[in-house]
């Protein structure tokens, strides 16, 4: 409840206890048991804050702080503490507040997505389940997706870049360093499981821009609230995505140092699934932006169960606190008693660990800090109830004011623009064509080959065949010559013998003709020269 410029958190006794609206930047805790009253008491400090003219942020793990959006109403107990803590003089009233419905999967609220790139590779290992070779794996590819210009806005962004890494591996190693492909497969792996419980929904655009949230609505700051009914099945992912949220808006907002009060105020219900299992460096980085954001004029209230669930460097941080009822059963649970018992300064009129033991359903033991920011004395008071109604709202109406909120229109329909896969799709179908028309002209110069091979065999075989047609034409002609030759031989003798027996002839006759001029002396004469002059016509007619 708004008063006098202050936050009415709730009363002991006459005394009224406040949180001071500039103090809230200095960030609270709300912790106690199940079923203490850590809901109605984070309902009271949002509509206080809302009163305001803050801003306000909060996730609804279980349903009932949509009910934020609807009218308070009249019952037995909450006439009772009304009447008790003499609400009516400071002006109680039953009230509705104005809210803006989230959902991650957009079902109970407008879509609230962000990118893969937004998110970051720390943020993001957290929710894939990465160990740290991994995570420095998963930075790397980053690194590159920002070197070669790639957006990186889904998971299928994500994937393609994991596939275009692995294949390119031995190349980037040289600039990048090794890159192992079972850190590769590890990590596709994680993504894929995160795909098939809703990632495919949260990881996209239009991503949240975080300065939506921070509106005014008649003078009172908007509510935002978060339904994370379905989300909080996946602890990992709901506290990475707020986690993510807390980043932004320490991104996002500009530095204002100290201000009368906060710019916004983030609740972040279920805080032990912040820190459970989570790593050294993550750790670090949600104690930076805790201790940072506050220059950014935002307050950063965690609700948790046990205040043993915060680390110490981030409890350091938190100097408003509320803590409902804390049992103890065990040693350890005392212990755990004890130690938040010692974190408050104490109040000599009660013992503090005792006093968180037995505290009844919406009393609470508060420290706030004062106008000097030193811590208040630890007070055991009843915390008020809060103005809006208790319990679940109407899914008609919620309904009705979802799709009448200005931004529903925005953030409704999801777009999927040019990015990494589309990209990489381009350049492996590229590569595909590139290894096609590599394989269509390697076809072809083999086809070519292979014509020239058998044209080259064909005119090989033509020419030796034409060479051994030429060789047998050859052939014949030297037989046809030699064979003229040893037919012209033939005739010279067959020349010849005619000559010789012409020859004989004619000197037998001259040799008859002188032999009968001569007588017996001139017959062998005539013979003899006969014989001589018939040898001689052989001759020269043989030389012809």
């Amino acid at each position: 409840m708004y008063k006098d410029g202050k936050i009415l958190v709730g009363k002991s006794g006459e005394k009224e206890i406040f949180l001071n609206p500039s103090m809230a930047n200095r960030h609270g805790m709300i912790a106690g048991a199940t079923g203490t009253g850590k809901t109605v008491s984070l309902k009271v400090l949002a509509e206080s804050f809302s009163d305001a003219g803050v801003p306000v942020f909060l996730a609804d793990i279980k349903g009932d702080l949509c009910s934020l959006a609807e009218t308070g109403r009249e019952s037995e107990s909450l006439n009772e503490r009304i009447a008790t803590l003499q609400l009516d003089q400071d002006g109680y009233c039953f009230r509705k507040y104005p809210v803006m419905f989230w959902d991650v999967y957009g079902e109970m609220g407008m879509p609230l997505r962000t990118t893969i790139s937004e998110m970051g590779p720390l943020i993001l290992s957290r929710v894939l389940g990465l160990n740290e070779l991994q995570t420095d794996i998963l930075s790397i590819v980053f690194k590159i997706a920002d070197d070669t210009g790639l957006l990186l806005i889904d998971t299928k962004d994500l994937k393609s870049m994991l596939a275009y890494v692995n294949e390119h591996r031995n190349e980037l190693a040289a600039e990048y360093g090794h890159i192992a492909p079972a850190s590769i497969a590890a990590i596709t792996r994680a993504l894929v499981s995160l795909e098939t419980q809703g990632a495919d929904k949260f990881f996209g655009e239009p991503a949240l821009t975080i300065t939506d949230m921070l509106q005014l609505e008649g003078g009172q700051g908007v509510i935002s609230v978060m339904d994370c009914r379905k989300l909080i099945l996946n602890p990992d992912m709901y506290s990475t995505y707020l986690l993510w949220m807390l980043s932004e808006l320490f991104e996002s907002l500009p530095e204002v140092g100290d201000c009368p009060k906060p710019k916004m105020v983030f609740f972040f219900d279920e805080a032990h699934m912040l820190f459970s299992q989570a790593s050294q460096d993550l750790l670090n980085k949600i104690e930076q932006i805790v201790k940072l954001i506050r220059s950014k004029g935002v307050g950063v209230f965690f609700i948790t169960q046990n205040p043993a669930d915060i680390p110490d460097g981030i409890m350091s941080q938190l100097g408003n606190k509320i803590q409902h009822a804390l049992h103890a059963y065990s040693p350890k649970e005392l212990k755990a008693v004890k130690a938040a018992a010692q974190t408050y300064r104490e109040n000599p009129e009660f013992d503090t660990a005792d006093a968180i033991q037995h505290l009844a359903t919406g009393q609470a033991l508060v420290s706030m800090l004062d106008e000097s920011g030193i811590p208040g004395m630890v007070e055991r008071c009843m915390i008020l109830p809060p103005q809006s109604l208790l319990g679940t709202a109407d899914d008609t109406l919620r309904d009705q004011m979802i799709k009448a909120n200005v931004l529903y229109s925005r953030y409704a329909t999801a777009i999927d623009r040019d990015s990494a896969f589309e990209f990489l799709q381009r350049h492996w179908q590229e590569m595909e064509a590139q290894a096609l028309r590599a394989a269509e002209e390697a076809q072809a110069e083999k086809e070519r080959a292979a014509a020239e091979k058998e044209a080259a065999k064909e005119a090989a075989a033509a020419q030796k065949l034409a060479e051994k047609e030429a060789a047998a034409a050859q052939k014949a002609a030297e037989m046809a010559q030699r064979e003229a030759e040893r037919e012209q031989e033939r005739a010279k003798k067959r020349a010849a013998s005619v000559a010789s027996t012409a020859a004989g002839t004619i000197g037998r006759q001259i040799g008859k003709s002188v032999g009968s001029l001569g007588g017996t002396f001139g017959k062998t004469l005539g013979g003899n020269i006969g014989a001589q002059l018939g040898r001689s016509i052989l001759g020269t007619f043989l030389k012809l």
